[in-house]
């Protein structure tokens, strides 16, 4: 009998050994992470990347990763949830260092968990349309660039392509506005810094917006007005014709309601969120001038982390 009961307590440490291992399906993964995904690397830090674009030389981007990367849970060579990914567009006559350096991304990015994208520009513009500069007067594939930049990190497993936003400011701002024309489907949310809408614009489908500007901005003024490039004397078009624009687009009220902001003398309204879960919302900085709010990123990370694309 004692015989017995031993066998007996054997098989049930035996089946409870088991359990423990396979309950949940193979129980929970626990690779390393590789050392690069789609030639990314996964260590935390600023890491410099080229990309063919299928025309003679490259385009280069800065790829900020964030520690919880490495940290997180992996499977086959992938991480086992996807990160959120920021595109931030550096301003006219300048490039994606300087974007790195002034917006402050790095921090919020190391904080909150998700990747931050500097592309670098053409002769240090974008063409956003009608502005600016080289890439404009160029015609440079810049919508191009930037998608296969996205389907780079989507493809590769390592971005959620339902969260995936573009910022920037001045004439990135702008190139912001032009990739939400035309490449929709690609992006969640755009946040518009000190920028103007300048290309022709037909969506067929609404993004997320926000969109910071200041009243003493001299470069782009807020009512309109100014130069609109080297080689073209119009003035840029008001900001709220843009507001109004991509409201419209949404199908949503006027912006009214009140919402924060971690910028300095800032009001943001906000219209709500629509049937889609978009929202458009604009952000009136009292004398700001044309440079990038601090604060900007937090406030922008804030509004794009609530704004998704639907699936």
């Amino acid at each position: 009998m004692r015989r017995l009961l031993l066998v007996l307590f054997g098989l049930v440490l035996a089946l409870s050994a088991c359990t423990d291992v396979d309950e949940g399906g193979g129980g929970k993964p626990d690779e390393k992470a590789p050392a690069k995904i789609a030639g990314i690397p996964t260590a935390a830090g600023t890491h410099k990347q080229k990309i063919d674009v299928g025309t003679v030389g490259h385009r280069e981007f800065l790829a900020h990763v964030p520690p919880q990367l490495a940290k997180g849970d992996w499977k086959n060579g992938k991480p086992e949830k996807k990160l959120p990914v920021v595109l931030a567009l550096h301003g006219g006559l300048a490039n994606m260092g300087k974007m790195q350096q002034i917006s402050g991304f790095d921090k919020v990015a190391d904080e909150e968990g998700f990747l931050v994208v500097y592309p670098d520009g053409f002769m240090t513009t974008w063409n956003a349309g009608d502005c600016c500069g080289a890439a404009k007067i160029g015609n440079i594939k810049d919508v191009d660039f930037l998608s296969k930049v996205i389907d780079k990190l989507t493809d590769s497993g390592l971005v959620d392509k339902n969260r995936v936003y573009v910022t920037g400011f001045s004439n990135g701002a702008g190139m912001a506005y032009r990739m939400a024309c035309e490449a929709p489907e690609k992006v969640a949310a755009i946040g518009v810094v000190e920028g103007a809408l300048v290309t022709k614009c037909d969506p067929g489908q609404p993004v997320s917006a926000m969109i910071f500007h200041g009243t003493a901005d001299g470069n782009v003024p807020i009512g309109g007005g100014g130069r609109r490039d080297i080689n073209d004397d119009r003035g840029y078009p008001p900001v709220k014709d843009a507001v109004d624009f991509w409201r419209r687009v949404a199908g949503l009220p006027e912006a009214k309601r009140g919402m924060d902001a971690q910028t300095k003398n800032t009001t943001c309204q906000a219209t709500g969120k629509g049937d889609a879960g978009v929202q458009v919302t604009f952000c009136r900085i009292d004398g700001g001038r044309h440079a990038w709010p601090s604060g900007a990123a937090a406030t922008l990370w804030g509004f794009f982390k609530t704004h998704p694309k639907r699936p």
